[in-house]
């Protein structure tokens, strides 16, 4: 499976923003210094282009959901295929894409601690028909879809501290929690105002149309 391999510092610092990458049990101010830019010609502004505008809307979107080029590409492609608006789609399959809910729910502190525990087998899925064990973080969910940890994985001192960073997050209305049997339910498909709004994703869709 490809992976980024870039620094999370260095990914934060490009962004301009906190994309989620760390933690949390730790300041992330302690981890990198967050107010300056990477590369040797830090500092230097410079007037995007509409490309670069388009190019910056993407790689936030690539970066926040950690995913590559060729998956993101796919996903687009996807969304083109479905009626209505391209850009909510896109940000939708994203958005339920499994790695991404099980970290909304609050059983990991960050997207990629979620993709470790359903590839290490520790998520099981209710479709409405037979309950499996799902180890593909892309896996999409959908509504009615119920979400489980693991019996024996639910002791693991990352998940407890997962739980208690989360209770400092607000849930989407999408979704329904119960930390205490770890579980989560998805209710209904996410609207555009219950998904990242720094996302420009008309952006992203005039990149791809060109």
């Amino acid at each position: 499976m490809a992976r980024n391999l870039m620094p999370r510092g260095h990914i934060e610092k490009r962004e301009h923003q906190d994309l989620g990458l760390f933690s949390g049990v730790t300041p992330r101010e302690s981890k990198f210094k967050v107010d300056q830019m990477p590369g040797q010609h830090a500092g230097k502004s410079t007037k995007l282009s509409e490309y670069g505008k388009q190019l910056r809307a993407k790689q936030l979107a690539k970066r926040l959901y950690g995913v590559l080029e060729r998956q993101f590409r796919n996903y687009y492609k996807k969304a083109c295929r479905m009626p209505g608006s391209t850009g909510v789609h896109l940000l939708r399959l994203l958005e339920t894409r499994l790695d991404n809910v099980v970290y909304r729910l609050g059983f990991a502190r960050t997207r990629k601690e979620a993709r470790q525990l359903i590839s290490h087998r520790g998520i099981t899925v209710f479709d409405g028909n037979i309950v499996r064990i799902v180890n593909i973080p892309s896996f999409q969910v959908k509504p009615g879809y119920e979400i489980f940890v693991k019996e024996k994985s639910r002791k693991q001192l990352r998940i407890q501290e997962a739980l208690e960073l989360a209770k400092m997050r607000i849930l989407p209305e999408w979704l329904e929690s119960d930390t205490e049997n770890f579980k989560g339910v998805v209710k209904r498909l996410p609207e555009r105002n219950e998904m990242p709004l720094e996302i420009n994703e008309l952006l992203i869709v005039e990149l791809y149309s060109k």
